[in-house]
């Protein structure tokens, strides 16, 4: 229950419709579509126009998208608008300079932005309204200037040095070097006419015409391996999401190359603990969280890729003795020193939103250029940042993970959908990078196992292991409580003050009983959910 008396955010109520992203601009546009009669889809793809406008740190069109849709509450529907690599990106070309990693501002860590063509695809699939129509209050942020937020000039602050190094970086993202400060009114020019570009031609707009060579030329200025007919044949896919049962609701994600399955291998794992029996801000509660963590994201590092090109043991992976075994290996009373290689076989920024309409039709949307600014390159003619999906490849042959033509890297941007008795009960999503699946079960077990309610789950204290490097290091906010730091440095993690908020979350309940909707955002960014 809220605390009345503290500071914090009360779960939002509604009837009508609802939406719930990380800016109150985008969240009022969604709503301001709902309201003129756009339904779900309509709302989400314009919130997130915006968004690549007023949190150009955070996405871009220069970005890639997934999208979870459930029409009228029924049903999951999946999208994969990942970008793949140009066709030239062979393991053999980036041997043959020397390469033995894609770095984060290089021209090889931008694959083909698929954002445009999934818009552009859902709304024609699902919407009731043109792209061109969704782009105008983007449009007119772009031109017409917007306030730079809190949470927002953090972020900006600290990709300064990055976005120096790119002359239009620079010049569009900095002010004499520096990024904009809180309350500032910043415009894009530059992006304005590329979005009304897109607005009148459509998606041939982005991927063909000036705008496509301007990226093209920019980026083969640098070296990098794409043509014009890497972006003309730029397409995503409707794919069939995966799913796992934990304590009678079913969770869905996108399938891989997404890391959706992460998380649910580690609800997985958690199904076996009695996790209501704990505090939910108890030693035990956060130990389980780690050790479960470390386990599904080694099988994260030797088995995720894209499966139109590698063999992904999803069948496997999601398996009762595949979680079964690896539950085994946790251990209460110690950190597991040393973890055993993966059994299954071998063959950083975002903006997530969700939107529910009148006639609840649920989105689960996210947006990402990866890391802040994504590759802080900016092609000079339209201003498009360009992402850095491409860190994501491993440039190791045979690895599922390894770069080819036309691949997509494994991405860490996973909506979801919590279902329960046949009907869409919540459509959720974490935003943060590689944390995003420890996000989705850290949300989850709070809303599942403690019956917190939405904004409680969301505002909950996080940890983020070291699932990366596999070291003995956590990071943890502020929130947590002295006993539970002393009690985990006593099994063995090292902890380390975070040194930003971990992540940012939003989710929409479906009550379908009563006919409400109950929506959160994360106090940990500048947005709100709103309901009418």
């Amino acid at each position: 229950m809220r605390i009345l008396d503290q500071p914090g955010r009360s779960t939002v109520h509604a009837t009508n419709g609802m939406a719930a992203t990380s800016h109150p601009l985008a969240t009022i546009t969604a709503i301001g579509i709902l309201q003129a009669g756009g339904n779900a889809m309509d709302a989400a793809i314009a919130a997130c126009a915006v968004l690549c406008v007023v949190e150009p740190h955070s996405t871009g069109i220069g970005g890639d998208c997934f999208c979870l849709y459930s029409p009228k509450g029924r049903g999951i529907l999946a999208f994969n608008g990942a970008g793949r690599a140009p066709a030239a990106a062979t393991i053999d070309w980036y041997r043959h300079n020397g390469l033995r990693t894609i770095e984060r501002h290089s021209p090889h860590a931008v694959t083909i932005p698929g954002a445009i063509d999934a818009w552009s695809r859902l709304l024609a699939d699902h919407g009731t309204m043109s792209l061109g129509e969704m782009l105008q209050p983007a449009i007119g942020f772009a031109a017409d200037g917007f306030p730079v937020h809190h949470r927002q000039q953090d972020d900006w602050r600290a990709c300064e040095g990055l976005l120096a190094r790119d002359p239009t970086a620079a010049s569009v993202y900095l002010i004499d070097g520096k990024a904009p400060s809180v309350g500032a009114v910043i415009k894009f020019p530059l992006l304005a006419r590329s979005l009304e570009t897109i607005a009148d031609q459509g998606r041939a707009g982005f991927y063909e015409g000036w705008i496509a060579a301007d990226m093209v030329d920019y980026l083969r200025g640098k070296g990098g391996l794409h043509t014009l007919d890497d972006f003309a044949r730029a397409s995503g896919d409707y794919v069939t999401p995966i799913k796992t049962d934990y304590r009678g609701y079913e969770i869905y994600e996108c399938p891989p190359p997404g890391q959706g399955i992460v998380a649910l291998g580690m609800l997985n794992i958690l199904s076996g603990f009695d996790l209501a029996a704990l505090d939910p801000l108890s030693v035990e509660r956060f130990h389980l969280e780690i050790e479960a963590a470390r386990l599904a994201y080694r099988d994260r590092a030797a088995a995720l890729g894209d499966p139109d090109q590698a063999s992904i043991p999803v069948e496997t992976w999601l398996s009762a003795a595949h979680a079964d075994a690896d539950r085994a290996r946790i251990k209460m009373d110690r950190r597991m020193a040393r973890l055993p290689p993966s059994s299954l076989p071998r063959h950083e920024d975002t903006v997530y939103l969700t939107v529910v309409d009148k006639d609840r039709n649920a989105v689960s949307f996210i947006n990402s250029l990866f890391a802040s600014f994504g590759s802080c390159l900016v092609a000079p003619k339209s201003g498009i940042v360009l992402h850095n999906r491409g860190t994501g490849f491993v440039l190791d042959a045979g690895h599922p993970n390894c770069i080819a033509p036309h691949k997509r890297p494994m991405h860490t941007i996973i909506p979801g959908m919590l279902v329960r008795d046949g009907l869409t009960h919540m459509p959720f999503g974490v935003m943060g990078g590689h944390y995003q699946a420890i996000g989705h079960t850290h949300l989850l077990t709070n809303l599942i196992d403690w019956k917190m309610d939405p904004q409680e789950a969301i505002d909950m204290t996080r940890v983020f292991p070291d699932v990366l490097g596999q070291g003995d290091g956590v990071m943890i906010e502020s929130g947590l409580p002295s006993d539970v730091r002393a009690g985990l440095t006593r099994l063995g993690h090292r902890l380390t003050p975070s040194p930003r908020p971990i992540g940012g979350a939003q989710a929409i309940r479906i009550d379908w009983d009563r006919g409400v909707l109950q929506g959160a955002s994360d106090p940990r960014k500048d947005g709100m959910a709103v309901g009418y």
